[in-house]
């Protein structure tokens, strides 16, 4: 399916991600009767006001959310522990987790404190293939996955040039990236392709000219891993700030709001 692109002021943008979220869990939960909703949250830097918001007073505007049914998952983390200030896991869960009534069963980290980033990948794809109940080579089907953009092209931990973006069998892969000297853990594309809902936060100046070579330029993963992403069976949204999106053309029907198809389960 064709992406869609939605552009909005810097201060914004958090703000309909929130409201894309609570939309895309009422939907499945309330609409459509389903018993658990699967959301996995991302790195970085943009998601944190998202994070704010939802721990925030603000949300009393919102029809409550059943956070009991929410379980919380992540696209890749540092090869460091769970208090570690590079943490994605901390980030989300100082932020936000620790402050709303989630059951601890329903956060799902990855354990970037295991010794070998190879052990702690693999843990983390068994515990996917227990909890979606998995068979053979069935993929999960997560139902809204968030992601960023790195001003390399990069997202989740899918490095430019690195192995992990040629992986079509596993989950989870530990990804060695040279220029960080580390490794980092990581969902493989074919994961991310097989949600129902993909979403890209991306904000500021710095991500305007990766973000138009990803959308416009030549389709080239391996420099620009962001590229793989193209579900399939799903749908796919690039949120974007005025900074980031200055490079692309000025088209308002970006602006508008998202038809209601966007919130059905596929």
């Amino acid at each position: 399916m064709k992406p869609i692109l939605r552009v909005f002021p810097s201060d914004a943008l958090a703000t309909f991600a929130v409201e894309i979220t609570i939309s895309t869990i009422a939907t499945c939960l309330n609409k459509h009767k389903r018993d658990r909703f699967t959301l996995v949250l991302s790195g970085g830097s943009t998601p944190k006001q998202m994070f704010n918001l939802f721990a925030s007073e603000k949300m009393n505007q919102y029809p409550p959310i059943f956070w009991e049914k929410v379980h919380f998952f992540w696209g890749d983390e540092r090869h460091v522990g769970p208090d570690h200030p590079d943490s994605n896991f901390k980030t989300a869960f100082d932020l936000m987790l620790s402050k709303l009534p989630i059951p601890a069963g329903n956060i799902h980290r990855i354990k970037g404190e295991m010794a070998n980033a190879a052990d702690a990948a693999a843990e983390y794809e068994e515990e996917l293939r227990d909890f979606f109940q998995l068979t053979g080579e069935t993929l999960p089907r997560f139902d809204l996955i968030f992601l960023g953009l790195g001003n390399d092209g990069h997202t989740a931990s899918l490095f430019p040039g690195t192995r992990a973006l040629g992986e079509e069998r596993k989950l989870v892969a530990s990804n060695w990236v040279g220029k960080l000297d580390t490794d980092r853990i990581t969902m493989t594309a074919p994961v991310i392709n097989n949600a129902e809902k993909v979403v890209f936060l991306v904000a500021g100046d710095d991500k305007a000219m990766p973000l138009k070579s990803v959308l416009e330029g030549a389709h080239e993963p391996q420099q620009l891993p962001a590229q793989l992403i193209q579900p399939q069976h799903g749908r796919l949204l690039w949120l974007l700030d005025s900074q980031a999106a200055r490079l692309l053309p000025d088209d308002q029907s970006n602006r508008g709001p998202l038809d209601v198809s966007f919130f059905e389960p596929i």
